[in-house]
């Protein structure tokens, strides 16, 4: 591994590249392999595939008649979708990503299940970047870079049309940016200070690509779901400790309070206002169509979550040019009160059966079933069942036990290190998951549900790949740590993917006896 603050040295980039592709590849043929079944609206998709549809054709979301899940399946999509907006509780860039599905191959499962395929698989690769940035090994790039592939909510995530997987990809993005900005950034200082020692504030460094990237990516990530807003806070601060850092090893007085000047402003540019501008742009649709918002919801639907006040904008006479932008804007600053309205107030009263504690998330302690098609008779569709018992089709978001219960041990060590050992690397797992996790503890008495833990996982992962790294140690000559370190990975790698092979059929809608069934639900409250 590499020691803290040195740029890793990129072993084989065309090694690593290919390799990391190849993994991407193969990750995306067990997401796409079957990706028409289970042919039904899955659980939320009967909300983000049709609002994708409306995006597509309309530019913004319409509401739709009863009954329009049937006539979809059945191939009709035209004269279902209404006159009026819908309302919609989400950001719009997901929903903008399924409708490409959807116009490529059509509204049918597969199409508007086929973004989440890709979106998924790109995630392994971008996962070995970051793996490869902290620990400048090829290897355990691809170490990590597997151990997201054979997880299963990354799996069924990544079959399904839910908001949830292109959250969690443009925030590793971010992710993956803010690392880089790192190493970037030290290198930066290192070449404006020669000789290692500085005076006054040190150098000065305005313009960061890397987190411009950054900006952007997290920009993209809170257009799909607000949580975003958490790391994409808890990531800047890091940000903010880690140019401290950098200006303290050059000598520099006050380089906590010194870098919230040289670095913290410029920093602030290029991850908020970045994401803010490229969040406000996402909603283009809705911004050109924020008349038809104004006539149709401003006194009706949203309005009875916050005391029945129309909008401000809803009684103005139409402006034109920037006074058009102005009231546009504002109605979308009202609209955004109503949803908050929403998801604070109206969904504190609603309940769902596979609704979970976040405190149990990391355990996977309460799967959701995602579709279920029971009571198959043997001899039916192949089941091979014993007479008396029955076949049963279902799909499941549920993790890999085996790798979040062992990412829940490695979580631990990583706090230990990071705190102890002063390893700035594990800082990053420990921040990804407290800024992706911790939060949901204010809202546990709302409907939420363990896939939610998606957002954790490549920080769950990277404590783990960080963890066995530093457990096998940087030196290749054989030795008894280098023999017990790859024994630990080597086993607990293969029994990821015994699990992964084990879970599959419940994770792919595979048809299954009701005994094989019960043989996977280890605990009663998965079922």
């Amino acid at each position: 591994m590499t020691p803290p603050g040195r740029r890793p040295r990129l072993q084989d980039p065309v090694v690593a590249w290919t390799a990391a592709l190849l993994l991407t590849g193969v990750t995306f043929a067990l997401r796409v392999w079957h990706l028409g079944s289970p042919r039904q609206f899955a659980f939320d998709e009967t909300y983000y595939a049709k609002d994708a549809w409306s995006l597509l054709h309309h530019g913004y979301v319409r509401g739709y008649v009863d009954g329009a899940d049937a006539q979809i399946l059945e191939g009709t999509t035209g004269g279902l979708w209404k006159d009026d907006p819908s309302m919609v509780v989400h950001p719009e860039v997901g929903k903008w990503l399924i409708a490409l599905g959807e116009q490529a191959f059509g509204m049918d499962p597969f199409g508007w299940r086929i973004a989440s395929a890709v979106v998924g698989s790109l995630m392994v690769l971008v996962m070995c970047r970051l793996a490869l940035r902290l620990t400048g090994s090829v290897f355990w790039g691809l170490v990590a870079g597997l151990l997201v592939s054979l997880d299963g909510l990354h799996l069924v995530l990544s079959r399904l049309a839910l908001l949830d997987i292109f959250m969690a990809f443009f925030l590793l993005c971010g992710v993956h940016c803010v690392v880089a900005d790192r190493q970037w950034f030290h290198a930066r200082l290192a070449r404006l200070a020669p000789d290692g020692v500085t005076r006054g504030w040190g150098p000065r460094v305005w313009f960061r690509p890397w987190l411009l990237l950054g900006g952007i990516a997290f920009g993209l990530a809170v257009g799909t779901k607000w949580t975003a807003l958490y790391p994409l806070a808890a990531f800047g601060l890091l940000v903010w400790a880690w140019s401290a850092g950098a200006r303290r090893s050059l000598g520099v007085r006050w380089p906590v309070l010194r870098a919230a000047v040289a670095d913290g402003v410029p920093a602030f540019v290029h991850l908020v206002l970045v994401a803010f501008v490229v969040y406000v742009a996402s909603w283009t649709g809705w911004l050109v169509h924020a008349e038809e918002y104004e006539r149709t919801l401003s006194a009706t639907q949203y309005s009875t979550y916050d005391g029945g006040e129309p909008w401000p904008t809803a009684s103005e006479p139409d402006a034109s040019g920037l006074g058009e932008v102005r009231q546009s804007l504002e109605s979308l600053l009202s609209y955004h009160r109503d949803v908050y309205t929403f998801h604070t107030a109206f969904l504190n009263d609603a309940t769902h059966t596979y609704s979970s504690k976040p405190g149990g998330w990391l355990l996977m302690e309460r799967p959701v079933g995602v579709s279920v098609e029971l009571d198959i008779p043997p001899g039916t569709d192949g089941c091979d069942a014993v007479q008396g018992s029955t076949c049963l089709r279902q799909v499941m978001l549920l993790g890999n036990p085996v790798l979040w219960w062992g990412g829940c041990l490695a979580l631990l060590a990583a706090l230990a290190l990071w705190a102890g050992a002063r390893d700035w690397r594990f800082g990053v797992p420990v921040v990804g998951v407290a800024a992706t996790w911790l939060p949901w503890f204010q809202y546990d008495d709302r409907t939420i549900f363990v896939f939610y833990a998606i957002a954790m996982l490549p920080f769950v992962v990277l404590a783990l790949v960080l963890c066995l790294a530093r457990l096998v140690g940087p030196d290749l000559r054989p030795s008894r740590r280098r023999t017990l370190g790859a024994v630990v990975g080597g086993s607990f790698t293969v029994l990821v993917v015994l699990a992964f092979a084990w879970f599959w059929p419940v994770w792919t809608n595979e048809l299954i006896t009701h005994d094989e069934w019960l043989g996977r639900m280890w605990f009663r409250r998965w079922i």
